[in-house]
C-alpha cells in the first residue's frame, strides 16, 4: 500500500479551508472501521485515509509547517498504514474511572498479544503488538497498543470473497469475541489488501 508523502499533504491553509468536509468523511470512515470487543476494548483499524487525516490534524493543532516537523509526523504515522497483506489497528482499552483503570490494566498484562482475528475456516491470527516500542511491563499494560495482523494469501482470498471474520481476545482476565464483524466493516477492511 502506498505511504503518505510530504508532497501529498495539504498546506495548513488549504487544510483549514477544507477541514469540515475532510473531517466529516474521516469520521464516517473511522466509525465503519471500528470494532468493539467486549465492554472495554475497541479496535480502530487504520488505513491510508485515517492516517492522512491524523497527520493533517496533528500538523494543524501543532501549527507545524517546517519540513523536519512534517517528516517526524510522516515517520510516526506511516508505519500504521497496512502493507497489503495485513491489517493494522490502534487497540484501545478504555476504563473511564482512573482507579478502576489502574487496577484493570494491572490485571490485563499481555492482553495485546492475546487479541486475534479469525477468518472462518482458518486458524486465529494473533496481533503483533507495539513494534515501535514496548508499552507493557510486568506490572501493567498500556491503555493503547498498535497492532498488526498478518494474513496468508489464502486468508486474504477468503476475506475478499466475504468469508466471515471474527475478532476476539482470549486473555484469562478478558475473554470476549465477536463472531462476525459487520459486513460494511469487512468491506472497508478488504480494501487494505493488494
Amino acid at each position: 500500500m502506498p505511504k503518505i508523502k510530504r508532497g501529498s499533504l495539504l498546506s495548513l491553509e488549504e487544510y483549514a479551508r477544507r477541514r469540515d468536509e475532510i473531517r466529516k468523511q474521516a469520521m464516517k470512515l473511522k466509525r465503519i472501521r471500528k470494532v468493539f470487543i467486549g465492554p472495554d476494548m475497541t479496535l480502530h483499524f487504520e488505513s491510508e485515509e485515517t492516517m492522512r487525516y491524523q497527520i493533517q490534524e496533528v500538523l494543524r493543532v501543532e501549527k507545524t509547517f517546517d519540513e523536519a516537523g512534517i517528516q517526524d509526523e510522516l515517520d510516526a504515522y506511516n508505519p500504521l498504514i497496512p502493507d497489503g497483506n495485513n491489517l493494522k489497528c490502534t487497540q484501545m482499552i478504555e476504563f473511564p474511572d482512573e482507579e478502576e483503570r489502574a487496577l484493570r490494566l494491572a490485571e490485563l498484562v499481555g492482553i495485546e498479544n492475546r487479541t486475534y482475528i479469525q477468518v472462518q475456516g482458518f486458524e486465529r491470527v494473533y496481533a503483533i503488538a507495539d513494534e515501535d516500542l514496548e508499552r507493557s511491563n510486568q506490572e501493567k499494560t498500556s491503555a493503547v497498543h498498535f497492532s498488526r495482523f498478518n494474513f496468508s494469501a489464502e486468508m486474504i482470498t477468503a476475506i475478499k470473497q466475504a468469508t466471515p471474520i471474527a475478532v476476539g481476545v482470549d486473555h484469562p482476565n478478558y475473554n470476549f469475541h465477536v463472531d462476525e464483524i459487520d459486513p460494511e466493516t469487512q468491506g472497508s477492511l478488504t480494501a487494505d489488501f493488494v
